[in-house]
């Protein structure tokens, strides 16, 4: 696969990506700094504008050069997603690549329920940090401390939910499409959105639609 397809400023430059499921930031990170140093002969600096999980696709910007000098700026943009919730199946990571550690019967909910249960989240709320992220509490970060089998009070704190709708609800699939603040986990919020619905939950499938300005052309 090649990411790098157009021209590049090597001075500075964004570069839109829609990242293939499976890639972590830092994958994709690597693969362009290797296919310009390929084709340049050069050492570019290269960066991201904000991590995207592996399991999710979409926009992930890419810095080159002096961009990398706005990351602080562009990882606070505004962010627009469709997310896939799995009703029913809890899992340890809050997405598909966990192991499921708990299960329920749906039983009926309608759109009506579902939407009233999703209104709730905006403008915003105060979000528990998963335990599968790289925020770190007493110096060491949550994951590593989550894959040892510790277990850690978990921090919290206020997301901004500027829009999410209902896009479709299907048995035990809920789709929703959220537009959202930097800093807010999709994992946890769909955690939290089966929560609201007394099931345990987890994010199926999650797409970047947006980043700022930067969007995919065919959402």
């Amino acid at each position: 696969m090649e990411f790098v397809k157009g021209k590049v400023n090597l001075e500075s430059d964004i570069l839109l990506i829609d990242k293939p499921v499976g890639w972590s930031s830092h994958d994709v990170v690597a693969k362009i700094r290797g296919e310009i140093t390929h084709s340049t002969s050069l050492r570019v600096k290269v960066g991201h504008g904000g991590t995207l999980d592996p399991f999710a696709t979409g926009v992930l910007l890419i810095l080159i050069g002096k961009a990398t000098r706005r990351f602080d700026e562009i990882r606070g943009w505004e962010k627009e997603y469709e997310m896939e919730i799995k009703l029913g199946e809890k899992t340890d990571t809050g997405d598909s690549t966990g192991k499921v550690i708990k299960t329920s019967k749906i039983g009926k909910i309608t759109p009506a329920e579902a939407a009233a249960a999703l209104r709730g989240f905006v403008p915003g709320y105060e979000q528990t940090v998963p335990a599968y992220s790289a925020v770190q509490v007493g110096g060491r970060r949550l994951y590593k401390i989550a894959r040892e089998g510790e277990t850690v009070n978990l921090p919290s704190r206020q997301v901004k939910i500027k829009s999410i709708k209902l896009v479709s609800l299907q048995g035990s699939s809920l789709k929703v499409r959220v537009v959202c603040g930097s800093g807010t986990y999709m994992r946890q919020l769909a955690v939290d959105i089966g929560a609201k619905l007394n099931l345990p939950a987890h994010a199926a499938h999650l797409r970047r639609l947006r980043v700022g300005k930067f969007k995919l052309r065919k959402a």
